[in-house]
């Protein structure tokens, strides 16, 4: 498992093991949300004329430092809804990413698009957060998490009315994702081990992904060359980062 990662899961699993807060009181309060706004069900549609774009609202990385630390989560999500975004991903990792709940919440209000929480989830507590801030979606990184843990998540948060971001490197993980029926999967071209984006991955692992599958290319899109051929290989979506966040400068 990458450096990066080790990191920030021992934080989060650490901070998790100091969590006191009774998990029925929170799947309650999660279940008394008001309804979604439908995470997979917007790309699907966007899908039909286009490769449908998810805009990310991220502050700075653990890789690259700062992108854009100042920025305002509510214009930023009103601009990526008026340029065509079909969905919104919010980081609210705090101390690897900047990011907060608020960033979620403030980004969510400003506009009508669907929005997914991207965090590192090691526990049910984490999934009822998202739904309690008003994610639309969340994220499960297969890599950090057993089969066990990735199988209750993903049960827990559709229960709650989320929709599930699986997201996987290579085949033993997409063999993993689709055990547990995931129907929106997400291919990161980020290397686990070195950090470098590998932009062939999502290519490579496309045919072997089943038909049904929502499936989505995540980091090293940088223009229209690369949506060209993730969207002839089969991916519907897309998550673009710090290559949107520059252009907002």
């Amino acid at each position: 498992m990458a450096p990066y990662l080790d990191s920030i899961l021992a934080e989060h699993r650490a901070a998790a093991a100091h969590d006191t807060r009774s998990l029925e009181r929170l799947v309650t309060s999660a279940r008394s949300q008001p309804a979604t706004r439908g995470f997979r069900r917007a790309l699907v549609a966007a899908s039909g004329s286009a490769v449908a774009v998810v805009a990310e609202v991220k502050r700075r990385s653990p890789s690259k430092g700062a992108l854009f630390a100042d920025l305002d989560p509510a214009v930023l999500a009103r601009q990526y809804e008026t340029g065509g975004a079909s969905c919104v991903s919010v980081l609210t990792d705090v101390d690897f990413f900047g990011g907060s709940a608020d960033d979620l919440r403030a980004a969510r209000a400003a506009c009508g698009l669907p929005v997914l929480r991207k965090d590192f989830t090691v526990t049910a507590a984490d999934v009822c957060d998202a739904r309690i801030m008003g994610a639309d979606a969340v994220l499960l990184i297969a890599a950090a998490l057993d089969d066990a843990e990735l199988a209750d998540f993903h049960a827990l948060a559709t229960e709650l009315g989320l929709d599930v971001l699986v997201e996987i490197h290579d085949e033993a993980e997409l063999e993993r994702a689709l055990t547990i029926d995931a129907g929106l999967i997400g291919v990161n071209q980020r290397d686990l081990v070195t950090f470098e984006v590998d932009t062939d991955r999502a290519v490579r692992m496309a045919p072997q992904m089943p038909a049904g599958v929502v499936r989505v290319a995540e980091s090293g899109v940088r223009g229209p060359e690369d949506a060209r051929r993730l969207a002839e290989a089969g991916f519907s979506t897309k998550i673009v980062g710090d290559g949107v966040l520059a252009t907002k400068r």
